[in-house]
């Protein structure tokens, strides 16, 4: 039995405090909501639960556009837990979720499924059917049912100014230090290293492509980037592309990482690359040659920025 189960099985002992939303990036804004649901939890002697939704609710309602996310799923549940909560819950959000009504919402999952004793929710969240219920019918639900209501007062959010929507957006204009600064933590995506066309070995530089295989995850715009991953316990920084190689006529997005000071075959390794700063734009070259000095100007660059 896994420790999710474990802890699900032992609800009714403890009770729980609550909440729900995407959590998209789990971010700033996010970890202040966490930290009041784990402190809560101990002071009440009850377990704390994160209620998510994937895929995203506005994929499936929405249906013309795959929303892309700062985070995969397991990326998600892993930021949550080590922030500290006990039970994360990823709900299947399909069309028949989204049409079950906020009471029946409330009973089924709050009430028989994860014995609330307290909800923390924020001050605009609307749920259930059409997204119908506010927070004083949750209110009206806890007088029924027995649980505390608390709502994230509309000064607390506002005075963090921290949205997924707007993280996203930095993030694909390339603003990585900016999407970092609000995330609280640097910005990464994981990937399986695998054969590209070689041509970075040819040139001096060889890289590690790297295929990611969740389609909705949100990468940055095309262009040059400083990142770091850490190999074997030890952090190795290098310059990231990603795009297209329109010098070679490429038409095949693709992500390769050219580490500084590290010659190691890493074929079938998964990396998890964490993303520094946007140096600069892809763009196409005359010639290789004029590719091989950009690239070793870029080099010359991320050595000064590390430095700093």
């Amino acid at each position: 039995m896994d420790n999710n189960a474990k802890i699900i099985d032992n609800l009714s002992n403890f009770g729980t405090v609550f909440t729900l939303g995407t959590f998209d990036g789990v971010h700033l804004g996010h970890q202040k909501i966490i930290r009041k649901i784990v402190n809560d939890g101990q002071d009440i002697n009850a377990k704390s639960v994160v209620f998510t939704f994937f895929p995203h609710p506005k994929s499936v309602l929405t249906s013309s556009e795959i929303i892309k996310t700062i985070n995969t799923i397991d990326e998600r549940i892993a930021l949550l837990k080590k922030f500290g909560i006990d039970l994360v819950h990823v709900q299947e959000f399909t069309q028949e979720f989204s049409n079950l009504e906020a009471e029946d919402f409330v009973k089924t999952y709050l009430v028989d499924t994860f014995h609330v004793k307290k909800v923390i929710i924020g001050y605009d969240h609307k749920f259930g059917k059409n997204r119908s219920a506010t927070i004083h019918d949750l209110e009206n639900f806890g007088k029924k049912h027995h649980f505390e209501v608390e709502q994230i007062s509309v000064e607390e959010t506002n005075h963090l100014a921290v949205s997924s929507s707007r993280i996203r957006q930095a993030i694909s204009n390339g603003n990585i230090e900016e999407a970092n600064m609000l995330l609280g933590y640097t910005y990464f995506f994981s990937g399986k290293v695998i054969q590209g066309n070689q041509l970075g070995r040819t040139i001096g530089f060889p890289t590690a492509n790297i295929f990611v295989e969740e389609n909705y995850k949100l990468l940055p715009k095309h262009g040059v980037y400083i990142v770091k991953s850490t190999i074997e316990q030890k952090v190795y920084y290098g310059l990231m592309n990603i795009g297209v190689k329109p010098t070679v006529n490429g038409v095949q997005e693709s992500i390769e990482v050219h580490f500084l000071n590290l010659d190691k075959d890493l074929y079938h390794c998964t990396l998890k690359i964490e993303v520094i700063s946007f140096i600069r734009n892809e763009q196409k070259f005359e010639s290789i040659e004029a590719l091989k000095q950009q690239i070793n100007a870029d080099k010359q660059y991320a050595l000064r920025f590390l430095n700093k």
